[in-house]
């Protein structure tokens, strides 16, 4: 059980301390909820490009860096379609820094045209190393177009295209940050060898007086039933043909959520999953496969992606994988088989959770769905799965019309 309390700042900033003392650090971890979805159609990447500028210098601090790395702390960030997560680790007794640097941030970036060029710079440059000159570094690009038709996941969090982070203004960037950087669309979260009473105070001292902002209510087009299967085929210069298979799953939150995470882990999670035996140890069609989940807040996507052997056809193996699918639809699925996923799930979330900093993380992303005490009833929800459930729900997922394939091919 993870012991955690929550407070909320005039200004609408959600904040959770989860106190450890069997630990001398302090994590200060600060959710925004703005991700790739809440871009304009047409300005895409602005999310991910915010995680770079967010370290470019504040409206007071100049360098983030220097009085970091004197507190003895280090700092990173992500982004994801959904939201974008910034986190501190230093020594407890200098947390203030932390609270510090990111309320600064909060206040406001030190927006400049030599700032935003040089992180553009950056952005661009990530963007060709690892979607353009990469070999299948446009897969993705492809599939999610295919798969999604309204909804803003069909385009990648590092943007759409290359020319919408080349061509951003800063006029377009002052206005992102003032519309998504707020407390009221902000969740902080500290974790470590604190106390709830000092959290509350600093808290107060650092984040109290920052404006409020307007809440933004996401109101973002629903990805409409699909009712026919998709079919795409590509040639580039890639050292193997690859198959990628994507069918529509439910959303974060949803029960099916559990089913459709277990259901993936039965089919392509690790060497003694069934597409890995069947698919790779006995029929030797393909050097690698696994089936995973997209874990997306919206409804999101169960994958199949393999890289065939040479001299394998793409229809071939695409038979394959849809025999396998068959035949898990085809009978109830052993309780020692559901058993194994779902300790193998267990395991896995024990594990993450050993660590302050992702317990940090984790409740701020819980927080941000709605409940953080998710974090401590996730495992109940995997283990109330039934071999049942596994059936329907994969019957659902892997049914003709909801299918999503590409052949990916090699021209060599």
């Amino acid at each position: 059980m993870i012991q955690f309390e929550r407070f909320q700042l005039a200004n609408g900033l959600r904040v959770l301390v989860h106190e450890d003392r069997s630990t001398p650090m302090a994590v200060v971890n600060v959710l925004y909820d703005v991700g790739a979805r809440d871009e304009d159609p047409n300005k895409t990447g602005f999310a991910h490009l915010f995680e770079h500028l967010m370290f470019g210098g504040s409206a007071n601090i100049p360098d983030f860096e220097t009085p970091l790395q004197l507190a003895g702390g280090e700092n990173n960030a992500y982004t994801t379609n959904d939201f974008t997560n910034y986190y501190i680790q230093l020594p407890a007794e200098n947390m203030e820094t932390a609270f510090w640097l990111e309320s600064d941030r909060m206040v406001s970036l030190a927006f400049s045209e030599k700032s935003l060029e040089v992180q553009r710079k950056v952005v661009c440059e990530e963007f060709k190393e690892h979607y353009i000159n990469k070999p299948y570094g446009d897969a993705w690009f492809k599939m999610r177009e295919l798969v999604y038709t309204r909804h803003p996941y069909r385009w990648m969090t590092i943007g759409k295209e290359l020319a919408h982070i080349e061509q951003a203004k800063l006029r377009d960037v002052k206005d992102f940050f003032f519309k998504y950087y707020r407390p009221v669309n902000a969740v902080l979260v500290v974790a470590g060898n604190v106390h709830t009473d000092q959290v509350r105070a600093l808290a107060e001292k650092w984040f109290g007086d920052i404006d409020t902002g307007e809440k933004y209510i996401r109101n973002l087009p629903a990805e409409p039933k699909q009712h026919g299967a998709r079919r795409l085929e590509v040639k580039a210069d890639v050292p193997l043909d690859a198959l990628y298979k994507c069918y529509p799953m439910a959303a974060r939150t949803d029960p099916g959520y559990y089913v459709a995470d277990l259901i993936s882990e039965v089919l392509g999670g690790g060497a003694s999953s069934r597409l890995h035996q069947s698919l790779i140890k006995e029929k030797k069609l393909f050097s690698q496969i696994e089936c995973y989940h997209t874990g997306s807040t919206d409804p999101g996507l169960v994958v199949i992606e393999g890289k065939l052997i040479k001299g394998i056809r793409l229809e071939d193996a695409d038979k394959a994988v849809e025999e396998e699918i068959a035949r898990l639809l085809s009978g109830k699925i052993e309780e020692k088989e559901l058993m194994k996923v779902k300790n193998k799930t267990e395991s896995a979330i024990l594990f993450e959770d050993m660590s302050v900093m992702n317990r940090a993380n984790s409740l701020a992303i819980y927080e941000l769905l709605g409940d953080a005490n998710m974090m401590n009833t996730e495992l109940a929800r995997y283990q109330a799965v039934t071999a049942d459930e596994i059936l329907a729900t994969g019957r659902e997922i892997f049914h003709p019309d909801n299918s999503n394939t590409m052949y990916y091919n090699s021209i060599n």
